[in-house]
């Protein structure tokens, strides 16, 4: 079975139609990219995905469940949405320190230092995140999402303020989690992100699927 399947989705709030009929399989250990312009769909089809919002019609099943029925969020995902949100004084290890006991996947002060470093940052930094930079606070996002070893990534923008160097190790990394068998799906207005590292192309706009 596909760990996604989105069939006839569309999205509807007031008179604004968000989303229009979207059909889509992802197969276990795929990377999947959405790309379009910003405003195109991309972003609302992840909420979709993970069970931020329910769809007007259709339906999303992830791992065999109905998100909004059988679940009401996506199963075994971790996700990073639009801007990353931690608590703003305290540094980037105690944040996902706090993080990783509230989930279901707890980690040992060295498997956290070590997700930190995975992503490019210095595990013993005190500075609080309110003083990091837009790019350090994706790279702290990313940390936060690949923490839990969710068999299923959701990654909204995740090169957005990287350096060139930083958008390379971000790739790598991504290509050692499909190599793991993660299934990621990630979202990009950059052509050259998605066509590098994607089994799967859908170009979206004005909500739709296009070829």
């Amino acid at each position: 079975m596909p760990v996604i399947e989105i069939k006839d989705v569309s999205l509807k709030i007031k008179e604004h139609v968000l989303l229009k009929h979207i059909n889509l399989s992802v197969a276990e250990g795929e990377i999947c990219g959405l790309v379009g312009r910003n405003g195109c769909g991309k972003t609302m089809l992840m909420k979709c995905i993970c069970g931020f919002v329910r769809p007007s019609s259709g339906e999303i099943i992830v791992f065999e469940q109905k998100v909004g029925t059988d679940v009401d969020f996506a199963p075994d995902m971790s996700c990073l949405i639009e801007t990353p949100g931690f608590i703003p004084y305290y540094s980037g290890y105690r944040n996902l320190s706090i993080l990783s006991q509230l989930g279901s996947h707890r980690r040992s002060k060295e498997e956290l230092k070590e997700i930190i470093k995975t992503v490019g940052l210095n595990p013993k930094l005190k500075r609080s995140v309110n003083k990091y930079s837009l790019g350090m606070r994706q790279r702290l996002g990313i940390a936060q999402a690949i923490m839990d070893d969710s068999r299923l990534l959701i990654l909204d923008e995740p090169f957005n303020g990287l350096d060139e160097e930083g958008v390379e190790e971000i790739r790598h990394l991504l290509l050692d989690l499909k190599g793991e068998g993660k299934t990621i799906i990630i979202s990009s207005h950059n052509k050259e992100d998605i066509d590098l590292l994607c089994d799967t192309v859908i170009r979206m706009k004005n909500g739709e699927m296009v070829t």
